[in-house]
């Protein structure tokens, strides 16, 4: 496969920042949630240790807001995960750094986010 798409770009420096993006949202992925076993594009957060005996009643809602608080974060390194692995899609089929509106995403925008999948302009939108 060639490492060009219509518009001339060169997608090789791009996918190497992505599949390097994906490998490090997936280690930290890995240090709160785990893959389901059912569905293993989706992640799960690892509960966390709960002692039924604490009498504490402050202690149980720090447990339970420290659990609200890592779900958060495994919520939008999934999110990213997912845009980067579609952008990795688009990189193959060669519609990499196309806007969804059909015109070209610049440059400096993939440098800045190279999972994005719309031009500067219709960012807007």
């Amino acid at each position: 496969m060639t490492n060009k798409i219509s518009n001339g770009m060169d997608t090789k420096h791009f996918k190497t920042k992505l599949e390097d993006e994906k490998k490090k949202l997936e280690e930290g992925l890995s240090k709160i949630a785990h893959k389901d076993p059912k569905d293993p594009d989706n992640w799960e957060t690892d509960p966390e240790e709960l002692n039924i005996m604490a009498s504490d009643k402050n202690e149980v809602a720090d447990v339970f807001e420290e659990s609200a608080n890592k779900e958060g974060v495994e919520i939008e390194l999934e999110e990213r995960l997912n845009r980067v692995k579609v952008a990795l899609r688009r990189i193959e089929d060669g519609t990499y750094g196309v806007c969804k509106e059909g015109c070209k995403i610049e440059e400096k925008r993939l440098e800045a986010n190279p999972a994005a999948e719309t031009c500067i302009e219709h960012a807007k939108y």
